[in-house]
């Protein structure tokens, strides 16, 4: 819980308001300490300021109170009062009553390590203190852009293909320190960040399992411990599933708090898993499938009759994880998501757009009907291939009706099957010619879609040539080819 008798405001080194040529306050004794921070300004002329004193004032005064012949005795007791109040440091202003700081409140200040300013005539304490309140609003308004800010990267990290180490490292960074995810039994999961060594780790760790629900009494939401000069806060992640994030930084700004908070709620929402009315459909779905219930009576289920499949790769050699899944299906706005041979599927409701996604290249089916997911599968295989190989984030297939629907169907089947009986055998054979005519004979682009050398692509092509008896370089057969094999 936050000090209450603290302002919710940012606190302004000493050293600021000394720098500020318009004031032109000098240190004249006490210790020049640069961790030295003021949270307001009050002036007073009690002899015995410490009833009405918080804790953390600069403390301003003419010296009004000191009575004629004062010697080190009163000086004395009144520095160590302010002390013992926690004040700062003691602005003194030499006018009006006074010509000169006394040199016995000088010395008392020294031995009691009071910061003591000189305050000059031509400075009224109300300038001190306005200038204090600009320092504050400007710490504050530097504090919420820093905030902003760290919210959005931590944001665009959550959605990226590897989104749990993304949201670590830009925490790590925004913190200036270390950021580590424990798993349910206590396991690092992943970690960014400088390593703080093995007492801090052995502490970070120790401080995550205080966190961690044990199912015996509620355990708090988060600890914070201090090793080695370093902050350690532990925060259970709110799915209630046992993960808890655990950093360890040099400071601990006002804006901290926030910028974890934030971090926190990303990684609960990218390592839970959502329980609501939409989750007991699917799941109803799933053993109605596994049952042996037919696609189209279980759709409803899941919330729509028509839907598109989305193919996903991570761009770069990353294989994709199930966390990473995840983020892609959240940042679709779908659950049904699936892992397989390094792409990631997605089945999207059909009046969804689907949008380019930072990190990912997508391939995306027309919106189909329970019986035809199969074909909306292999159209969005399709997709994300050209999309690969024409460096396209999105590649969304074409849903428009062609003029291959002019044909009927039993007619333009027969004819596929007839066309393509060379080469139906050969699978390998099948792809590299769709591929290679729907990028227009490039031999790079067919290579980067289907993973092979592009001479593995130039062989296969003209043993395609070979075998269907046709000079795949005249557009009549090239056309001809392409309308077969979007039968099969």
């Amino acid at each position: 819980m936050p000090d209450p008798t603290v302002p919710p405001t940012p606190p302004v080194p000493l050293d600021a308001l000394l720098a500020r040529a318009d004031l032109g306050l000098r240190r004249i004794a006490g210790p020049a300490d640069p961790a030295a921070v003021v949270h307001w300004a009050h002036t007073s002329e009690m002899a015995d300021p410490y009833p009405y004193l918080l804790g953390g004032e600069l403390l301003l005064s003419a010296g009004v109170h000191i009575p004629d012949g004062a010697g080190a005795g009163y000086f004395d007791a009144y520095v160590s009062r302010i002390v013992a109040a926690g004040g700062v440091a003691l602005g003194f202003g030499v006018a009006p009553v006074h010509d000169t700081v006394p040199g016995a409140l000088v010395e008392a200040c020294d031995m009691h390590g009071l910061p003591l300013l000189e305050v000059p005539p031509r400075t009224t304490f109300s300038a001190v203190a306005r200038a204090l309140w600009q320092l504050m609003a400007q710490a504050r308004t530097a504090e919420l852009r820093r905030v902003t800010e760290a919210q959005q990267s931590l944001a665009t990290a959550a959605a990226r293909p590897d989104p749990v180490p993304s949201v670590l490292q830009q925490l790590a960074r925004r913190l200036g320190g270390r950021a580590v995810l424990y798993g349910p039994e206590g396991t690092r999961i992943a970690a960014a960040g400088p390593d703080p060594g093995e007492a801090v780790r052995t502490a970070l760790a120790k401080l995550a399992e205080v966190v961690r629900p044990s199912g015996e009494e509620p355990s708090p939401s988060s600890a914070s411990d201090t090793v080695a000069g370093l902050r350690l806060v532990a925060h259970a992640l709110g799915n209630g599933e046992g993960f808890v994030l655990g950093t360890a930084a040099p400071q601990r700004d006002a804006g901290d708090h926030t910028i974890a908070s934030v971090a926190a709620v990303l990684l609960s929402l990218l390592t839970g898993e959502r329980h609501s009315g939409s989750g007991a459909g699917r799941s109803s779905a799933l053993v109605r499938l596994l049952l042996g219930a037919a696609p189209a009576e279980v759709a409803p289920l899941l919330g729509g009759d028509r839907w598109r499949v989305v193919h996903g790769r991570p761009d770069g050699r990353a294989a994709p994880d199930p966390v990473a899944a995840s983020a892609l299906g959240a940042a679709l706005g779908s659950a049904l998501v699936d892992v397989t041979g390094g792409v990631v599927r997605v089945l999207v409701p059909g009046g969804r757009t689907v949008d380019r996604v930072p990190g990912w290249t997508l391939g995306v089916s027309a919106a189909a009907a329970p019986p035809d997911w199969p074909a909306a599968d292999t159209q969005a295989a399709r997709a994300l291939a050209r999309a690969r190989a024409t460096r396209t984030p999105v590649l969304r297939h074409g849903d428009r009706p062609a003029l291959a629907d002019l044909v009927p169907p039993h007619d333009a089947d027969a004819h596929a099957r007839a066309l393509l009986a060379p080469v139906e055998r050969s699978p390998a054979l099948v792809d590299t010619l769709r591929t290679w005519l729907s990028l227009h004979g490039s031999w790079d682009r067919t290579a980067v879609a289907l993973d092979v050398h592009r001479n593995t692509v130039r062989q296969r092509i003209a043993r395609c040539g070979a075998l269907l008896e046709a000079d795949l370089d005249d557009p009549d057969v090239r056309m001809e080819l392409w309308f077969a094999l979007r039968r099969t």
